[in-house]
């Protein structure tokens, strides 16, 4: 099968938000792979000597201004034979960095503390790609687990253009730190072809997100895309090797601990023909339930629970 590879550029990203109506700028067939390169970061947090800028990312400052606030996303991708109500499968098969630094920020009014911290703070981070660590500048080696913040297809066209910021059904700023290289996942599809975003490289970070960044840097990602018309969503899943992770987004943790639970029995009970008390007790007895992010408008949990407890039949 082909191989495609699609690069940031300004005739390749779009710049804060999502938008049914965004012609897609790359085809690929059902299962075939793309690498895409990804930029992160507005002028104002671009680093000094010592550190590689690729060249795509003054570019693209030069070339536009986000419509909305929000990340720069390479894409989008259409999928051909891809079909709204259908799922699109994205199977991560590599993610690498793209740049020798990240950049992290502290600021009034924003994280999970918005109270607690009155000055802005911006820091850059050397990244280390032979040893995968981030350096700190209190000397600490943080290993480095890079993964994209943003994945996401098209809205559905009625929602009109909308922030990255926040994530929703259609995926977006997912924020989930399990979605590594290795990992599947799964998103609810609603135009033809789906039209697949990605963007917002994250070196490192920890459950919640907590001051808003994690190590914000540019990666290259490599991505098998499958149409799965054998598929019905209402919420992205994933599952790693080892795990199937349920996601939630609202602005209420409550009900996102709700609609996450809610997914995991659907699919216990569709793996396995538990019933649903059964599937229920299962997730009392086994699974966890994590928060994803607090600090994007929606906020995010995500349920998780060992494949191995699937296969069992008793």
């Amino acid at each position: 099968m082909a191989r495609h590879r699609l690069e940031a550029a300004p005739e390749t990203v779009h710049w804060g938000y999502f938008d049914a109506g965004l012609a897609p700028c790359h085809t690929v067939k059902s299962g075939e792979s793309i690498t895409i390169s990804t930029v992160s970061g507005p002028p104002e947090v671009m680093p000094g000597e010592g550190f590689t800028i690729p060249d795509a990312l003054p570019a693209i400052h030069a070339a536009m201004t986000p419509r909305l606030p929000g990340h720069i996303c390479t894409g989008p991708v259409a999928v051909e034979g891809l079909r709204a109500g259908q799922v699109l499968e994205v199977q991560i098969d590599a993610i690498d960095l793209h740049y020798d630094w990240g950049y992290n920020t502290v600021g009034p009014l924003k994280g999970a503390l918005p109270d607690d911290f009155t000055e802005n703070r911006l820091m850059h981070i050397p990244l280390d790609r032979e040893r995968m660590v981030g350096r700190l500048p209190w000397g600490l080696d943080l290993p480095l687990a890079p993964f994209f913040g943003v994945m996401a297809v098209a809205p559905p066209p009625a929602w009109g253009a909308l922030s990255t910021l926040p994530p929703r059904r259609n995926g977006g700023n997912l924020d989930n730190k399990e979605l590594v290289a290795g990992t599947t996942l799964y998103l609810p599809v609603f135009v033809d072809g789906g039209n697949f975003s990605v963007g917002d490289g994250h070196g490192a970070q920890g459950d919640g997100e907590v001051c808003i960044t994690a190590i914000e840097t540019g990666l290259i990602g490599s991505f098998t895309l499958t149409a799965r018309a054998d598929m019905q969503l209402d919420w992205p899943m994933a599952e790693t090797p080892t795990h199937l992770i349920t996601m939630a987004f609202d602005p209420d943790l409550d009900d996102c601990v709700v609609i996450a639970l809610r997914q995991m029995i659907v699919e216990i009970t569709a793996r396995t023909g538990l019933s649903r008390e059964d599937a229920y007790t299962l997730c009392s007895l086994a699974a966890d339930l994590r928060i994803t992010q607090v600090v994007n408008g929606n906020k995010g949990v995500h349920c998780m629970l060992a494949k191995s407890l699937l296969d069992q039949k008793g």
